[in-house]
Formats: structure tokens, sequence, C-alpha cells
């Protein structure tokens, strides 16, 4: 089974109207991404790809928060929709301001009545310190309800979005907290990816995904090695971060991170480990098999 366990939910239903296509030249190093896309282009992007993760994220201006425009007042609605024509291929998070009034009424609202079955977080691009009081209210109801949270890692290029809310060291006080809670660390926590592979290392139920890395191949080669190392390749997960990369671009960019080795004696990753992280049940370890 192939699981992408990172895409954004995409901005429009039907086709992208040519005065409403917004593009974003900061997120890749090698090419500019188009932000805007319809149902039709994410689904031709997961051709492939057995059952998505789609989110968004909650900002009172996601265009300017986070590159993507999103219609603020219909964050989670969006994707309840979204992911409800298709079932079964799709599964929708939720995604919150921690230190909102009605917060946690915001998540049983979504859980029980839109059906969305974790929580997708972005301390820095919502402005929220991840280890605050309310913050850990919001992990702590997560963990009684079985949802896991996937929240954004590492860098940004945001200007007002602090780094320091994800930085990855953040997620063991929060892993040790609550135990039970399952997470996923997005992009590996570019560029703190050794940072975030001993967290991993260390809690059971914390994962990273590899998403938005292949686009940077000695970063990928290293943090993947430093993995090997570490004995944490098992604890990665597909993920491509939908429209900034897709999944065909981040399998063929997994597959070929040895590329970079020839007429070198550097050690290579071991490929039955990287296709291991293409076909792994990601739903399984998340507890969304059910």
């Amino acid at each position: 089974m192939i699981v992408d366990v990172h895409t954004h939910t995409p901005t429009h239903r039907a086709s992208v109207p040519e005065d409403e296509q917004r593009t974003f030249d900061a997120y890749r190093p090698d090419r500019v991404v188009c932000t805007t896309c319809s149902w039709d282009d994410y689904d031709d992007a997961m051709r492939g790809v057995d059952v998505s993760i789609a989110f968004n994220i909650a900002v009172d201006d996601p265009a300017a928060a986070t590159g993507i425009p999103t219609d603020a007042e219909r964050i989670n609605e969006a994707t309840a929709e979204f992911v409800a024509a298709a079932p079964t291929r799709r599964i929708g998070f939720m995604s919150l301001r921690p230190d909102a009034p009605g917060a946690l009424a915001e998540l049983e609202h979504c859980q029980q009545a839109l059906g969305l079955r974790g929580i997708k977080l972005g301390p820095n691009y919502q402005q929220f310190d991840p280890l605050s009081a309310e913050a850990h209210a919001l992990y702590a109801r997560a963990e009684r309800a079985g949802l896991p949270i996937l929240f954004h890692q590492g860098a940004s290029p945001i200007a007002d979005a602090p780094l320091r809310f994800a930085h990855p060291l953040a997620m063991d006080e929060i892993a040790a907290a609550h135990p039970e809670l399952r997470v996923v660390m997005a992009h590996m926590g570019h560029p703190w990816q050794a940072d975030t592979i001993v967290v991993i290392r260390k809690h059971p139920h914390v994962y990273a995904d590899v998403s938005a890395l292949f686009y940077r191949p000695w970063s990928l080669y290293t943090c993947l090695r430093l993995a090997t190392e570490w004995n944490v390749l098992h604890k990665l997960l597909l993920g491509s971060d939908f429209p900034i990369a897709t999944p065909a671009e981040t399998i063929e960019g997994l597959r070929s991170v040895n590329a970079i080795l020839a007429g070198t004696q550097l050690p290579r990753v071991p490929e039955d480990a990287l296709e291991s992280i293409v076909g792994r049940d990601a739903l399984a370890l998340l507890g969304l098999d059910g």
C-alpha cells in the first residue's frame, strides 16, 4: 500500500480560473510552485497512491501565512467535503488554533460532525507556542480521542513564521507528556534532521515524513544516512507536500538518493529500506486503519 501522509486540500473544486491562479517561488530551489489546484489536479497527482491524507492550515490569511490561498472561514469544511467525495482514497485532518476560544469544541465538531480523523498544526504559521498550556490541552484531547497530529517542522520561507515554534526538539517534550499520541514530524524537521532523528528514535509513536526533501539531494542523502546509522528508517513515512511536490517526484527522489555517490566511497542508503518507506502502511502506524 502506498500512503501519502502529507497533502494539502485543493483550493478549487473545479478548474482554477486563470485570474485566480497563484504561484510561489520560495518553496523549492528548482522551480516555481503553483499553489492553486483543483480536485482533478489532485487526483492526477495521486495516481498510483492508494490513500492520501489531506488538510488545510487554520490561519487568518492562508495566502500570506503559507502561500496557499484557502477560504479561512471554511478551513475544515472544505477538507471534509473533499475527502467525503472519495472516502476510500482520502482521509481528512482538521486544523485548529489551540489558543483560539472554543478550540476543543471545534475539535469535537470536526471529528463527530465532519468526520475528520486527525489534526494538522503549523505552530510557526499559526504563531502559537507548541509547548503552551493551551497546546497541551489540545494534545491531551487528541490523545484520548485517537487523533494523530501532523506538525509542520523545520524551515519556512515565510518571514513572520517563527522558526523556534517549528524546531523538532519541542516534539520531545510533547511526546513525553502524551506518550500515546501519534505524531508525524513533517519534512524530517529540515534542516534539523538530526534532531528529528533522535526524537523519533526515542518515542515509539512519533514518526517523520520525507516530504519536501528530494529537491535538495545532499540534504536528503545525509539525513537518510543518519537515519540508517541511528536505525530509524522504519519510522519514516511517505509524504509529498502536494501541491508543492507530487508523490511521483518524491518516490523518484527517494529511489535515486544514492545517485550522487557515483565515483565516491560514501556509504549507500539501503535500497530495500527506501522501498519500505514508499510502501509503508502509515495508516496502521497512525491508528487510521479502522
